[in-house]
This record gives structure tokens, sequence and C-alpha cells, in this order.
């Protein structure tokens, strides 16, 4: 094909594009294109004007319209869509949700500007700036042009911090270890308003509850030198007594039962209980007094700290009860300076009933609905524990794949009891913020596999929860039992067992129990960093003590049962990492690697079918069917011989995901990816040749790519992804990259290779 003409059409479309978002301008006005800043002088190093350049740019205002490739498709969607006639309609929803209204001209200040960029160099030490504004005209367009000539760098040559004896001035000059003002660094306004922000938190730990920034100056001394300052830190004249005086703790009252609406406070003041330090105010005895003690970190005496105070919000929001959670700090009516807290607590309905019904897609590339009945009591012994009943029933379908039409049918129910404490034997005390919780559940599901098999499965677990921060958050269940029972077992997954003894474990009776612990860290809600990261270390331990206790070893003797089902004796490990780069707010790179392993000895030969690592769908390698890889290079579609392809299992598992995610337009996200990993058994199994875990395991890697789209609604994310494989592990060694075979323009290349994802939310 010629592509000149392609080529030809591409630019005219561009300028066509480009001079229609002129040709709707009011008469006489021009399209603002944005501002050109230049920074000029020798006062400055090459470094310093770009970064000075790059700062100026970013305080001009106003912003031009957004571009992509020098074109502005919001603004050319605002003039197609025209002049609504009403407030309503798809041309108004267009113009003001999707357009962008034309930023014109007439609308930049160009001395008010030059006045911004003056006064931003000279806070940031430039002084004695000299700056020039200026514009040009290209046809209905016109750019501001800015000049700016700093002077030399103002350097801190000495911080001086009060020296006098009062309170006050001693507690500022303790705080000057960690200032943020430093020698030889470059004078800035705006370090100076964040060290007075910092002085302030300093002293708000240290019982100065009245003091506030706007209490500090900082004297600024340009005579001691060329081009140094000396900056001095002093507390102002006219800052108030109590500002400069450190208080403690007298009274704490909490009223458990406040009501915004009407005078609860007057009403109750005569039902008052005492418990340890605390008043507490609950005629209606809603709440065990210990609740609030277990909260609230003040103590009778306390000097006032900010840390304490903003741990005992927490905790009281966490509890989970509370839909409004007030406090207030009064100046207490005793002898000496103390403040006494007030908590106005106002309590969530405490029973609450509720219906779901649920969109759901899976990792075996099932998708389906759910509905969902939950009741809820929030104070079920009067100590905030949370006890919800849920009942719920399911169908899934898989929408693509060898598994078309063995639907899955779910019912069942399972009730939870979360104490907001730790329950246990010896007393526990966690200084976070963040309410720690014990946890007990129990559960019973039926799940009927059409054409194959029904599972029921009985389930109860005890353990605990608790976070030592926001980053960083443990999970230990003391034990965790499952017993699973198959039931109605058709005559054509006896004939897959048939063909594949392997597929007898997943009917197996299974009893599983022992504890779990899992840690989990991430900074992935700080906003502002480019690198964020995300760990998830999980160690499952099962049968171990009842497996030694007894002297469990299937090798030398039968498998010990309990309830006459042989318990399973394992240990399993996963690690799960990702890491985020971020381009820009709307792009970032995802990556993702999970390692797992898992050993079954004593009472098992072999790991649990349901605690094996499976690999590949719509949250794992996307270009291969779901659970359909490994292991290793076995390929078990090609040794099925029916329609039902069965899920592949691994004791092993090694996979490597990375994702580049990209804003298109509007609430429309794009993606790049490449998925790669497989499973593996430990042991040789004669039904799957190759399967085994060896040093050649590189070699049986999948890897898959694609691309997607994602759907953020907000309230959800919608995704879309396509994907192909282009190294298959089951082909024969030398055979198994598939590059070359790519074919898009093959209908039967992409009935066999093309994947299509529907999931909701992101894949890692």
């Amino acid at each position: 094909m010629n592509k000149s003409p392609l080529i030809y059409f591409l630019f005219l479309g561009l300028f066509v594009s480009s001079c229609s978002n002129t040709r709707f301008l009011p008469e006489g006005e021009l399209l603002y294109t944005g501002a050109k800043v230049t920074v000029e002088g020798k006062e400055v190093s090459k470094k310093e004007k770009k970064a000075l350049k790059t700062a100026l740019k970013e305080v001009v205002r106003p912003k031009p319209n957004s571009s992509i490739l020098g074109l502005k498709p919001k603004l050319y969607i605002y003039n197609l869509a025209g002049t609504p006639k009403k407030e309503k309609g798809w041309r108004y929803w267009l113009r003001t949700k999707v357009g962008e209204a034309p930023v014109l001209y007439s609308q930049v200040d160009l001395e008010y500007n030059k006045s911004v960029l003056q006064n931003f160099a000279e806070n940031s030490g430039y002084f004695n700036t000299k700056t020039s504004a200026d514009s040009t005209r290209h046809g209905k367009k016109a750019t501001a042009e800015y000049s700016v000539k700093p002077g030399k760098q103002y350097k801190i040559k000495e911080v001086k911090f009060p020296t006098d004896s009062s309170i006050i001035s001693t507690a500022v000059r303790n705080t000057r270890r960690r200032s943020l003002l430093k020698k030889e660094e470059g004078y800035s306004l705006d370090a100076i308003k964040e060290e007075r922000v910092r002085i302030d938190a300093r002293l708000k730990e240290k019982g100065f509850f009245y003091f506030n920034p706007d209490y500090l100056k900082v004297q600024v001394d340009t005579t001691v030198a060329n081009h140094q300052v000396d900056l001095i830190v002093k507390v102002k004249d006219e800052a108030p007594k109590r500002a400069e005086t450190p208080y403690k703790i007298n009274k704490i009252i909490v009223y458990p039962n406040y009501s915004i609406g009407s005078d609860s406070v007057k009403n109750n003041m005569d039902s008052i209980k005492k418990y340890n330090d605390l008043t507490i105010i609950d005629p209606e005895n809603l709440f065990k007094p210990r609740i609030f003690d277990r909260a609230l970190y003040f103590k009778k005496n306390d000097l006032y700290n900010r840390t304490d105070h903003n741990l005992s919000l927490n905790r009281l929001v966490n509890l989970g009860t509370f839909k409004f959670v007030k406090n207030q700090f009064r100046v207490s009516d005793t002898t000496g300076n103390y403040l006494d807290a007030y908590y106005y607590l106002t309590p969530l309905p405490k029973k609450s009933i509720r219906l779901e019904l649920l969109a759901k897609t899976n990792s075996a590339n099932y998708t389906g609905t759910e509905l969902n009945l939950n009741w809820s009591n929030r104070n079920t012994f009067r100590g905030a524990e949370l006890l919800t009943i849920s009942a719920f029933g399911g169908v899934e379908v898989q929408v693509s794949g060898q598994n078309n039409g063995f639907n899955v049918y779910r019912i069942g129910t399972e009730a939870n009891l979360v104490w907001p404490r730790l329950v246990a034997p010896f007393k526990l005390n966690s200084p976070s913020g963040f309410v720690p919780k014990t946890k007990a559940t129990l559960g019973y599901e039926f799940q009927n596999r059409t054409k194959l098999y029904s599972l029921q499965t009985f389930k109860g677990s005890f353990g605990y929860l608790w976070k030592e921060n926001e980053r960083k958050e443990h999970l230990f269940n003391v034990t965790e039992i499952t017993y699973a029972s198959p039931q109605n077992v058709t005559a054509l997954y006896q004939e897959q067992i048939d063909a594949n003894p392997s597929l007898e474990k997943v009917i197996e009776k299974q009893l599983i129990f022992g504890p779990t612990y899992s840690y989990t860290y991430t900074n992935t809600l700080q906003k502002r960093k480019k690198n964020t990261f995300y760990y998830k270390g999980t160690i499952d331990l099962a049968g171990n003590i009842a497996g030694l206790a007894s002297g469990a070893n299937i090798e030398k003797k039968d498998a010990i049962k309990l309830f006459d089902v042989p318990f399973s004796q394992f240990v399993k490990i996963e690690n799960d990492f990702r890491h985020y780069y971020k381009f820009s707010p709307d792009s970032q790179l995802a990556s993702r690697v999970i390692v797992g392993a898992g050993y079954a000895y004593g009472n098992s030969r072999e790991m649990p079918f349901i605690k094996q690592f499976f690999i590949g769908g719509t949250n794992s390698l996307r270009a291969f069917r779901a659970r359909s890889i490994g292991p290793g290079s076995f390929d078990g579609a090609s040794t099925n011989t029916n329609t039902f392809l069965p899920d592949q299992s691994g004791d092993i598992k090694l996979e490597f995901n990375t994702e580049y995610r990209a804003k298109i337009y509007g609430l429309v996200k794009g993606a790049l990816f490449i998925d790669a990993g497989n499973i593996w058994l430990l042991n040789e199994n004669p039904d799957k040749p190759g399967a085994k875990f060896s040093k050649k395991f590189l070699n049986e890697i999948a890897v898959g790519a694609g691309a997607g789209l994602r759907f953020d609604f907000s309230f959800l994310i919608l995704r879309t992804d396509l994907a192909f494989p282009i190294r298959k592990p089951y082909l024969p060694n030398g055979d198994r990259w598939v590059l070359d075979q790519i074919n898009f323009g093959s209908g039967a290349w992409r009935k066999e290779n093309l994947i299509f994802n529907l999931a909701i939310g992101y894949p890692f």
C-alpha cells in the first residue's frame, strides 16, 4: 500500500481538527495556547535555571486547554456539541461532562502573572528578581511569554532558636534537632512555613494544646553576609498565655449514646458511671465501660499529646459501632493547667439486614451472579462485638472456554463473630491506632458442578487480626478447619477418573486443620510516591501437631484417620510481591511476582487438591484458559477425551505479570500486559509426564501477552482483556515459542489462541 496518501490525509485531519477549534470562538477573541517562561541571567547555574523554569511554569494561570499530541479533543467535543437548548440530553452531557470550554486569551492577566512569578522567585531566595511579560499572536491563537531574570540565590548562614528560659521558648528550642531549615541551603518561604507547622506538631506532643503555627515568626536578617541570611525563630509577643502553657488531662467524659438532634448531654447527666479514670454517661446501659477504657489512650494526669488524641479517635471509629465520633477539650475548673476531654459518640443502628445481588467473576473464568442475605448485630454482648449471619446462593458459568456448559451452583450459610479486642487467656495490648480484632467463623456450602459432582464443605476458624499501622497488617488463625465431602459423582466424571486417575483427588474426602498466618505490607495508599509496593506472605501449617503427636507416617503405615477421614499434613508458603511505578497521575507500570510451594509429609503423600496451586485465567495468565496450564510441560487438554477440561494443580508456583496502564479518555483506561509462569509437582506422577519440578523449570514457563480496556465507574472497574499465548510449555522442546505463528487475520488461529477475559477490578 502506498503510504504517502495515508500520511497526507492524517496531517490534513490533524490540521482540520486544529483549525475547527478556533472557528467557534466569539468575535474578537483569541484561543489561549499556554505560557512560555524563560529564565535568563548569569547569576544562576543551568541546573538552577531548569528547576526554576519548571516550577515557575506551574504557577502561571490560567492553564490552557488539555491536549494530546498537539490536538485538543475535549475542546473539539465541546464545540461539536454546540449550545444545548436545555439542561439535559446527550448534547448537554457531551458539552459539560466530556467537553472543555475554550480558554480565551482575554482571561490572561499578564501583569498579575508577572507579579506571581516575581514573588515565587523571591520567596525561593532569588532576591532582586526582574520580570517582564509579553504575548505573541498567531492567527486566532495567542501565547503569553514571560521573562524572569533572578538574582543570585541567598543561602542560609545560621538558624537561631529562642535562648531565654521560659517554658515555651525552651520547648521550641528543644525541637531544633530535626529542623527543616538547614545551613547552606537556599532560602525558601515554603520551608519556613513548613518549619512553623513542624514546630507546632512537636509542641502538641508536649502538652501545648492551644498553640498554633501563627504564634511563631521567623525573622530574616540579610545583612550578615553577601547573599546569605540568618533565620531567627521567635514566639510572637502577642501569643496568648494559654498557648504558652502545657496542659494535663483531668476528667475524661464519654457520652456513648449522643444524639446530634437533641440535648442528650443535659438530659443524661443523672446517669453517671465511673470506670477507672473514665466518667461514662450511658443511661440505657448500651455498652460495657471497658471498651472505652481500651479505646482511649488518655489517663488522668497524662500530659496532653496529639498522638494519643488521634489514636483515641481512630480506635473509636475503628470499633465500627459508631456513626459519628466527636471530641472536645475544655479548660478544667480545677486548680492548675488541666483539660477535660469529652467524647460524644452516636451509635449506628444496632441491628441491620441487607440484601445484595452481585455480579462476579473468578480466576477460573467463571462469570455469574450471587444473591446474599446478611443480618448484622453491631453490639451483640454490649462490647461492640459484630455478629454477622449470611445466607447466599448463586450460579457461575464459563462464558468462554472448554468448560462452557459445566455450570456451578452454590448455596450456603456463614456466621462470623468479631470481638474488637484480642480474646486470649493472657492480656495483650496493641499500641496501634487500629483496633485489634478476634474473629470466629462457622460456615457451610453446597456446590453442584453440573454433569460432574457435588461437594459439601464445612469450615470453621478462630484467629486474630491486627494492624501495626496503615501499612502493616497481620492475620493469625490459631486454627482453620475444613471438611469436604463429595456427593453425586456422575458417570462422565468417573470416565475422566478412569482416563486420568489423579482427578480422583478432587472428590476425596478431606479433613484439613491447623494454624495459618499472613503478613501484608503496602504503601500504595501514598498517592504522591512514584514507587509503591505491596507484599503478602502466607504460611499454612496443617495437621503438624496432630501428625507429630500420633507419629503419622504414611510411608510406613496407613494414614491415621479422624472421624473416619485421613487428616492432611503439609506446609504451604506463598509470597505475593507487587510494584507500581507512576509515570504520571494517569499512567503507571504495575508488576507482580508470585512464588509459592507446598510440601506434604507425615500423614499425606500429596497436598489436598483445594490447597494446591493453580495458574491461568482472568487474574493470572490471561492468554490461557483458567487453571489449564501445567503442571510443567504436561498437556492436560490433549489427554482429555471429553468436552470437560479438568483443573490442573501443582505443588510449586511461579508467576510474573507486568502491565502498563494509562488513561485513554474520560473513564476509559487502557493496558498492555505480559504474563508468564507455571506450576509443577514435587514428585513424579505417571499420569502426568513432565509435571515434576526440575532444574529445567525455566524452559517450561508459559508466556502470554495482550491488551485491554478498563472502564472506571468509581464504584467498580469493569475490565476486558484480549490475550494470546507467545510461549506454550506443553509443545515439544524447541517449538515452544510461537511468535512466528501469530496471525490475527486467520480465523482458525484466533479461535485457538485468542482469549477474551471479562472481569471486575484490576488483576493485581
